[in-house]
Formats: structure tokens, C-alpha cells, sequence
């Protein structure tokens, strides 16, 4: 880190609470990151899942 960077009036944790809140992070498992590579394959993916769900009925 270099010497101007100056953290020691910093607050760790600070925005943690809002940004957790607001966060759209989703984490795949290994074995579905094999096959869902990128955010649209997942995107496809869970669009003709909905599709699919909606035209069923029970």
C-alpha cells in the first residue's frame, strides 16, 4: 500500500448493514458456476424457468 493512503480515520464496517440490505449478489455453487458461466446465461436461464412456471398450472 503506499505511504500517502491514509485509513486511520476510517470506520471499518461502515456501510456494511446498507450495502448488505441492498446487495444482488448471488453466489452460485461450484457444479452450477460449471455450467452457468456468466450472469446472462443465468439470466436465460431463470427467465424461461419463470415462463415455464407461469404456463403450469396445478
Amino acid at each position: 500500500m503506499r505511504a500517502e493512503y491514509d485509513f486511520s480515520g476510517g470506520v471499518r464496517g461502515k456501510y456494511y448493514e446498507a450495502y448488505v440490505q441492498s446487495s444482488n449478489v448471488v453466489v452460485l455453487d461450484p457444479d452450477v458456476a460449471e455450467i452457468f458461466r456468466d450472469s446472462a446465461s443465468v439470466n436465460e436461464a431463470l427467465r424461461l424457468l419463470a415462463k415455464i412456471a407461469k404456463s403450469v398450472t396445478i
